[in-house]
């Protein structure tokens, strides 16, 4: 995924960890035989030109790094939910006599087509970044987080009615869940959002050399995995809470 100005190709991802950067000296070089004055090019001995650029390691980006880290941050994701929505089944099967589902505020609806909508719109950004389409990029990015944004308000809305309604956290089982369920779940798009905003602005500026783009490329797409994770998560919430009930 391209982020920047620059055309460049995908550094391999078993790229060395070390790289040389050049700089400037504005120092005298070692005097030879005799003098101490700046040296001018061409000086005996072991003299080296004053504008001779001086090379330094510096550490590189290991994309491998973000990529370990947002792996083991979905399946940590993952094994929470899934042991949430085990303990749904099994309660909801036992058959309890406090069990009592409700239909699904209109805002869960709404909550669904939004975040669906933010996957086809990142994919949009992301395509457009593979092409180098600065403009186009950004603005589906923004789109993609204002989506989220909407989602959670629509999350609150939700909330709001069911309050109305008299249904609360502990009103019985399944009205818990559907409380903790989707708050976690809006917990975790929140953090979507913060790290698509990341994103966001390190594409505001030009990248300054090919390390930086590709870079820039790896947060871009571990940040997509995060944000489909999100989406999925929810069709699936989503499928358990309004018709297995």
């Amino acid at each position: 995924m391209e982020i920047g100005t620059i055309e460049t190709t995908e550094l391999p991802d078993e790229a060395k960890k070390k790289k040389r950067r050049t700089g400037l000296t504005t120092g005298s070089g070692p005097s030879g035989g005799g003098g101490g004055g700046k040296n001018k090019g061409g000086g005996g001995g072991g003299d080296r030109p004053n504008d001779e650029p001086l090379e330094e390691e510096v550490e590189e980006f290991v994309p491998q790094k973000a990529r370990l880290v947002t792996g083991f941050l979905l399946v940590a994701v993952l094994m929470t939910f899934a042991g949430l929505i085990a303990a749904y089944v099994v309660i909801q099967t036992n058959g309890a006599l406090e069990w009592r589902p409700f239909s699904l505020p209109i805002f869960v609806w709404i909550s669904t087509g939004i975040i669906l909508a933010s996957s086809v719109t990142y994919h949009i950004a992301k395509t457009s970044l593979d092409k180098n389409l600065q403009l186009k990029a950004r603005k589906f990015l923004v789109i993609t987080a204002a989506l989220g944004g909407v989602f959670i308000s629509s999350q609150l809305m939700a909330w709001l009615e069911l309050f109305q309604r008299g249904m609360y956290l502990y009103s019985n089982p399944y009205a818990g869940f559907f409380y903790i369920l989707t708050a976690l779940h809006a917990i975790h798009v929140l953090g979507g959002i913060i790290a698509l905003g990341s994103v966001i602005l390190r594409s505001w500026i030009p990248a300054s050399d090919e390390a930086e783009l590709f870079k820039r490329k790896t947060f871009a797409n571990v940040t997509g995995w995060y944000w489909h994770f999100m989406g999925a998560l929810w069709v699936v919430l989503f499928v358990m809470l309004g018709f297995w009930k």
